[in-house]
């Protein structure tokens, strides 16, 4: 190993090292609860938890064992969720492993349950799983239409994290069909969302797959750039798979810059990550990647050796790009030394299987599934808008309603308030009759009374004058006595 080689190695490790110590006091408080824990729920919680931290950092035998120890508990206490979490993750360790069909198999058992309980963001990020299987499979067609499935649900529940996702998947099916215009969209798109939630291993992803395109078209400075702005937080986070990556990648560009020596210096170090974390897929990417730089460099029967390894694994895992790429680089091995032959046989071979993965028919389905999707998101915007005028129509609707019953309970009132006031008045003329009736006979009575008055003072003026006519004066009396006595 070079000095140059080793200094990079050494500083590889010393980030793993410092990023594995910092998370180390996580997973050791998960394992400290799970020595007291009792078989219950909880438990399996932190089961699935250890399993997923051992999974991030590429420890997938330790991963597996916990993820299948959380499975078997929540089995025996018919605990769900934690059931569709352990298959989820035990999926996860599958599918970086290179082994696919456990891959499906855990992942489509993980999307069955979480369909039963109704955990839409588990029913999308399983989709988004399995579409990630089929892409790795070269199943183009089934990888965008679970992606596209993904990128729906997480649409209507406003999951950033999701989204984001979905989109840099859907780009690299595009990339991988070649249709760099719609990979770089989504990639794009995936990158912006990413970096408004901060999302440090997902924006080292998006660079890594932005730098993926530029190589494609054979802008190599930009590519070279993104790749490096890739490693760089790959490298501050601890993120062994992604740094075997971009390890990889860089290599790749240093080959078709035809510097050798740097392209074979980043694809051994990318191959050192790789077979210590037990990544199946990587490692024959590796293999691949090597025997290329072998061939440029003149050694035909090396990149033979190479070639042929990463061929057997890639059988191995089902990969078929691999497969491909492989058949593509012992054909130009084979013409190298000569062996025309061999390289017509394994050339053909290279044509059957880029066909199988890049064909007609295929890239009509692809792009249903795009169709299918926006067809799909216009159709929900337009329920969406129908939706939002029947809600005004009912609540115009229901604004008249209340008029109305305001109205009517006016009425109602008003009717009331009529029938009241004619009692009323029907009282009031009743009471007026009955006082008129009494008035008149006060008013006989009166009459009666007065004549009775007039008759008493009548008949009292006639006996007055009868009295006075009776009565002598007293002066007449008197002036008589004084005569009688004047006479005698």
């Amino acid at each position: 190993m070079s000095k140059k080689l080793l200094f990079l190695f050494l500083i590889v490790m010393l980030n793993l090292f410092q990023y594995l110590n910092a998370q180390k006091p996580k997973t050791d408080s998960l394992l400290t609860l799970l020595k007291t824990d009792k078989e219950d729920t909880n438990k399996v919680i932190h089961l699935y938890k250890v399993c997923g931290k051992y999974l991030n950092v590429g420890e997938y035998d330790k991963s597996l064992i916990y993820g299948k120890q959380a499975l078997e508990l929540a089995n025996k206490l018919s605990f769900k969720k934690g059931i569709a979490t352990s298959y989820h993750n035990i999926g996860g360790v599958y599918y970086y492993r290179g082994n696919y069909p456990d891959a499906l198999k855990n992942h489509f058992a993980s999307l069955k349950i979480r369909e039963q309980i109704g955990d839409k963001q588990g029913i999308a990020t399983s989709y988004n799983n399995i579409g990630l299987v089929y892409a790795s499979q070269g199943n183009y067609p089934e990888a965008l239409k679970d992606f596209f499935a993904a990128l729906k649900i997480y649409e209507q529940i406003g999951n950033k994290q999701g989204i984001a996702a979905s989109y840099n998947n859907i780009g690299e099916i595009y990339r991988l069909q070649g249709n760099y215009p719609d990979a770089l969209k989504n990639y794009f798109a995936s990158l912006k969302i990413k970096e408004q939630i901060g999302d440090k291993q997902g924006i080292a992803y998006s660079y890594n797959n932005i730098g993926n395109v530029y190589y494609s078209q054979g802008n190599y400075p930009e590519a070279l750039k993104n790749y490096f702005a890739s490693l760089k937080i790959r490298e501050q986070i601890g993120d062994k798979q992604g740094i075997a990556t971009s390890y990889n990648n860089i290599g790749s560009v240093y080959y078709a810059q035809g510097n050798y020596p740097e392209a074979l210096k980043n694809h051994f170090a990318s191959l050192k990550i790789k077979e210590e974390i037990g990544d199946k897929d990587g490692i024959a990417s590796s293999y691949m990647n090597i025997g290329r730089v072998a061939i440029e460099q003149n050694k035909p029967i090396e990149a033979t050796g190479w070639l042929q390894k990463a061929l057997a694994l890639s059988k191995d895992i089902g990969n078929k790009e691999r497969i491909k790429e492989s058949y593509s680089g012992l054909a130009l091995a084979d013409s190298t030394m000569g062996n025309y032959k061999a390289a017509f046989e394994h050339h053909k071979l290279y044509i059957i299987y880029r066909d199988s993965l890049n064909n007609e028919e295929t890239k009509k389905k692809s792009l249903q599934s795009a169709m299918q999707y926006e067809f799909d998101k216009k159709e929900i915007a337009a329920k969406a808008e129908q939706d939002k005028l029947d809600a005004i129509n009912a609540e115009e609707k229901k604004k008249q309603q209340i008029v109305v019953y305001a109205v009517a309970g006016l009425l109602v009132l008003v009717g009331v308030f009529a029938v009241f006031m004619y009692n009323r008045f029907r009282i009031t003329q009743k009471q007026k009759a009955v006082i008129e009736e009494q008035k008149i006979l006060v008013d006989k009575a009166y009459e009666s009374l007065h004549e009775k008055n007039k008759e008493v003072m009548d008949s009292i003026h006639y006996a007055k004058r009868i009295q006075t006519a009776l009565i002598t004066s007293e002066k007449f009396i008197e002036s008589s006595l004084k005569r009688l006595m004047k006479n005698n």
